[in-house]
């Protein structure tokens, strides 16, 4: 392991706390340091308060926030005597010491301090960097992990018994570690949790923390242990996605809401996921007990959702009997499912949630193997991880997460997603918590949001068979599945008489706007069978269905016609519980169907000025992109939910309509 420190860099950041801000970066970019919201780090300083007197104050990260992207704000000022003097107790809840903690803040709009603030208050240094270093967690989740601490640390570090955090583990170490600290200490082990690095500046502490990973990297490199090779046999039968869309719904109920469920089939992953020993391995328990929240205790082998419902059911009676207070159990869903078929698959409420399970399942195969290859994997007992779990102030954090969004959990499908109503039902869905898989004959579409991990853009011809299947099969490895479709894309060509109207421009407009989409909804039906909370699909029609324009026989016929289509589906499917529903816009011109000739060659249609058609209709407002979109997130929404075959007009109302 290399150090990222930069002087060129750190010239921008100024002072102590500052630096320790930089520091702080440099350990949340590597993610084989710490993982999403992972780690702690610390700096001391003196500082004059109001009265003018000068107080030692410690800066500890505050929580909800990242390493990676921390900002000064991100600490929180505390006390530190009044933090030291809670080391001095006998007992401490961990209520009170929450309390207690935001009290010793010198700034009340600061963070909520780390829970393991007295601990880092307690370390005689000035900079303090704390991290969950995948190699020494390879070590260290082994039967003889202390001695082998001690064999490649010797004196430098102080290695301390797994105590779970909080107030009993600051305890032990204001017993112990100043009985076997040293002169030569730079360092504390937390056997089964971490690694902690003291300095006397930001860079000494950061960089006396790689220096201590690397020699945990050369132990096992030494003892062939580092660099694991792993070989995939090709599945034996590449599973449909209809088979991933019912394994997600089977998910979805036990977790008691929708989940997006992400497939990984890289090398690694099912290689990992096909080892003859994988129902040892991966049954132990978790690389260190913080990633029980992301991960569950153990995975999920094979398909069986009803086996570990139960077997997380009788883990939750065993221990939760054992407690002091009575405790609610989580969803007895899991969060990590392991298949030679389907390699790693992650669940979470939204998409980021299923892939920060998998970076950290990711890290825990790296590690597991690497326990293994030096003697055998061994977890933290299943009550040591059982207790972060249910612990209160993990529970705290649960219950100030809020309400979810409408849409969390759930995926939708939209077509003609690049630009117009598409693009802005893109966003509509996005804001309420739905992943979004967007179509468009727009190359464009696969950027159009950057690398977020909610929106997946593909490239799609929708007249093609071959390109939707693919489209529906990344969609589902990517998601899960399919609970709502918005049939948007369209053509709109020249206005054209009948008698001027070519054979082959009609059916090139029928085979757009009606025929790809009986082409979807015929390959969603499926999807959106399994859709945990039913399937709902909303197509994008037209006023010219209710009320014809001159000059536009293939466009009005072929909207006409789907939404005859959309009705059909609608008594077709309504056994199924799917709700189609079709919106009928008019004049909505920020769409890439109204170029400026089509729109000025309407007008005249109709002896209007290009303005005065823009506001054509009862109100005399202009309907937009965004209007429509947010009826039609709206319509796959509660509000409508016992609405089904409806033809709602969004046109500002129209005289020849009403």
């Amino acid at each position: 392991m290399m150090s990222l420190w930069d002087d060129r860099e750190v010239d921008a950041y100024h002072g102590p706390l500052a630096q320790q801000v930089y520091a702080s970066r440099l350990l949340g970019r590597d993610h084989s340091l710490v993982l999403h919201g992972g780690g702690n780090t610390s700096v001391k300083l003196r500082e004059r308060n109001i009265f003018g007197d000068q107080e030692e104050i410690l800066y500890v990260k505050g929580s909800g926030w990242d390493l990676e992207t921390i900002e000064p704000a991100g600490f929180a000022p505390v006390r530190l005597e009044r933090v030291l003097r809670l080391a001095s107790l006998e007992r401490l809840s961990d209520a009170q010491m929450v309390q207690e903690l935001r009290a010793a803040r010198t700034d009340p709009s600061a963070p909520t301090p780390s829970v393991e603030t007295i601990l880092h208050a307690l370390l005689p240094y000035a900079f303090v960097d704390h991290t969950h270093a995948d190699a020494l967690l390879a070590i260290t989740n082994t039967s003889d992990g202390a001695r082998r601490v001690g064999e490649i640390y010797g004196d430098s570090v102080v290695t301390m018994p797994y105590v779970m955090p909080g107030f009993d583990l600051a305890r032990v170490v204001a017993q112990r570690f100043p009985r076997e600290a040293g002169r030569q200490t730079i360092g504390m082990v937390l056997l089964g949790h971490g690694l902690f690095s003291f300095g006397e500046s930001a860079r000494e502490a950061y960089e006396r923390m790689i220096e201590l990973v690397s020699r945990a990297e050369a132990y096992l490199q030494a003892r062939g242990a580092w660099a694991i090779e792993l070989s995939a046999a090709p599945p034996s039968t590449r599973p449909s996605r209809a088979e991933l869309a019912n394994l997600r719904r089977q998910v979805s109920e036990a977790a008691g809401h929708p989940v997006i469920l992400s497939a990984h089939t890289d090398a690694r992953s099912l290689a990992f996921a096909q080892r003859a020993d994988l129902a040892v391995i991966s049954q132990q328990g978790p690389a260190t007990p913080d990633h029980v929240i992301r991960t569950r205790r153990v995975a999920q082998l094979g398909r069986d959702v009803s086996r570990f419902r139960a077997d997380y059911e009788r883990y939750f009676a065993e221990h939760a009997a054992k407690s002091e207070q009575p405790l609610q159990m989580l969803d007895p869903a899991p969060r990590v499912i392991l298949d030679p078929d389907l390699g790693v698959m992650t669940a979470g409420t939204s998409a980021r949630e299923a892939d920060v399970a998998f970076d950290v399942y990711a890290h825990t195969i790296d590690i597991v193997l690497r326990a293994t290859a030096l003697g055998g994997y061994q977890a933290l007992p299943a009550n040591d991880i059982f207790a972060v779990e249910y612990w209160d102030l993990e529970q705290a954090k649960l219950r100030r997460s809020g309400d979810a969004p409408v849409y969390a959990g759930e995926v939708a499908l939209i077509t003609g997603a690049a630009s117009g109503i598409g693009k802005a039902a893109v966003d509509a869905f996005l804001r309420r918590g739905a992943a979004v898989v967007g179509l468009d004959v727009n190359p464009g579409v696969c950027a159009m949001l950057g690398d977020r991990t909610d929106f997946l853009g593909l490239e799609c011809d929708v007249t093609s068979a071959e390109a939707v299947e693919a489209a529906l099969d990344a969609a589902a490895r990517a998601f899960g599945g399919l609970d709502m479709l918005v049939l948007n894309a369209g053509i709109f060509p020249s206005s054209r008489r009948i008698e001027a109207l070519p054979i082959d421009e009609w059916r090139r407009v029928m085979q757009v706007n009606l025929d790809a989409n009986l082409l979807l909804l015929g390959a969603c039906h499926g999807l959106l069978k399994c859709a945990p909370r039913a399937g709902r699909v909303v197509v994008i029609g037209s006023k010219n269905v209710p009320a014809p324009g001159p000059g536009a026989a293939a466009y009005s016929a072929s909207k006409a016609a789907l939404s005859q289509l959309a009705r059909v589906a609608a008594l077709e499917w309504g056994v199924d519980g799917i709700r189609v529903n079709v919106l009928h816009p008019n004049a909505v011109f920020d769409t890439g169907i109204w170029t400026e000739n089509i729109l000025r060659s309407r007008a005249e249609s109709y002896g209007l000025s290009v303005e005065e058609y823009r506001k054509n209709n009862v109100l005399r407002v202009e309907v937009t992109s965004r209007d429509v979109a947010e009826l039609a997130a709206e319509m796959c929404g509660p509000l409508f939910a016992k609405t089904t075959g409806a033809q709602v007009p969004v046109d500002g109302g129209n005289e020849r309509v009403i």
